[in-house]
């Protein structure tokens, strides 16, 4: 056990490491416009022309998708290191709003630019396809919670991936602020606010959470590893019963 989780402290400061030396390449290759964001400002909108893509810095941003009823949809979260905006390449039009979820920095490159530096620089290119291939395979791991796992075990793989990423990016796990309202996470897990609640309560009944102050988003994780277990407990089938 103790090889296993020194395996996963090492990949995950190798992760680190890589999503700093690819911000480092960026930076130097592309010289991207930066622009400090606050919670709540919107970096393009759907339906808007396809031009550019931002690459996170610092901060967090949720990806908002428009329902056919008129209804805001969370379809996607973003931490630094994450591109913004791959789903404008293929019509020439972004199809979900980009809003900041706190204060940071996000950088902005001409993705013909990008196309032209990435011929002289093929590093450019690797970085570009990695981010890609990182996100189809999170929207993967994503719908398979939503649609495989009990309503408890979907918000505890939840926070195991918002720890995950924030240990990815050298930051802290121990106690974590979700930057979303409970009823926000719900509509990213296709839950109501009421059963967010009461699966939260069952982490902390359970130990595996637990709140700096009631009422507060300072949600508090002793062990990452404990709510691969939860999960892992709600999936495993009862016990057949005596006849």
């Amino acid at each position: 056990m103790l090889t296993i989780a020194t395996n996963e402290k090492t990949a995950t400061a190798m992760t680190g490491q890589q999503t700093s030396d690819n911000l480092r390449l960026l930076a130097e290759q592309l010289k991207p416009q930066r622009r400090v964001v606050h919670t709540g400002d919107v970096i393009y909108q759907a339906g808007e022309r396809f031009g550019n893509l931002y690459i996170l810095n610092s901060g967090f941003f949720k990806i908002v998708n428009l329902t056919a009823d008129g209804r805001e949809q969370v379809v996607g979260l973003k931490f630094r290191g994450d591109w913004l905006g791959f789903d404008g390449i293929a019509d020439g039009s972004y199809s979900c709003d980009a809003v900041a979820m706190d204060t940071g920095e996000i950088w902005m490159v001409s993705y013909e630019a990008l196309m032209r530096a990435c011929v002289s620089h093929p590093a450019l290119l690797q970085v570009l396809h990695t981010a890609m291939s990182r996100e189809i395979a999170h929207d993967r791991d994503s719908l398979m919670s939503v649609c495989t796992l009990p309503a408890d075990a979907r918000v505890a793989d939840f926070l195991r991936y918002w720890a995950e990423s924030l240990a990815e990016r050298g930051m802290r796990t121990d106690q974590i602020t979700l930057r979303m309202t409970r009823a926000e996470i719900g509509n990213y897990l296709g839950m109501t606010l009421e059963t967010v609640s009461r699966a939260l309560s069952r982490l902390a009944r359970d130990n595996v959470i637990g709140f700096a102050e009631k009422g507060r988003r300072d949600v508090q994780i002793p062990d990452v590893e404990a709510l691969s277990a939860f999960v892992q407990r709600c999936l495993a089938p009862a016990p057949a019963m005596l006849q």
